[in-house]
């Protein structure tokens, strides 16, 4: 899966989880840019990507991301 196919999926993921049709995302993103990005709606966003993407994180790795675009790499790498 290419890096444009998973921020198309993302951008969807996003928009339903946080209930905003406005959010842009880049690899630059990350919880700080987003309203309620808490910890709640961070579980039911990896929940939701991993079911989306049908794959798992590790908690170690969840734990250092740092922004949409280490996602990114992660799923790719996974996918």
């Amino acid at each position: 899966m290419e890096e444009p196919e998973i921020y198309a999926q993302l951008t969807k993921i996003f928009e339903d989880v946080f209930d905003e049709d406005s959010i842009q995302v880049t690899p630059q993103l990350s919880a700080k840019d987003v309203d309620g990005w808490d910890s709640l709606s961070h579980i039911r966003l990896i929940l939701t990507i991993e079911k989306a993407f049908k794959i798992k994180f590790a908690t170690s790795e969840i734990g250092k991301l740092e922004n949409v675009g280490d996602l990114v790499k992660l799923i790719k790498a996974r996918a």
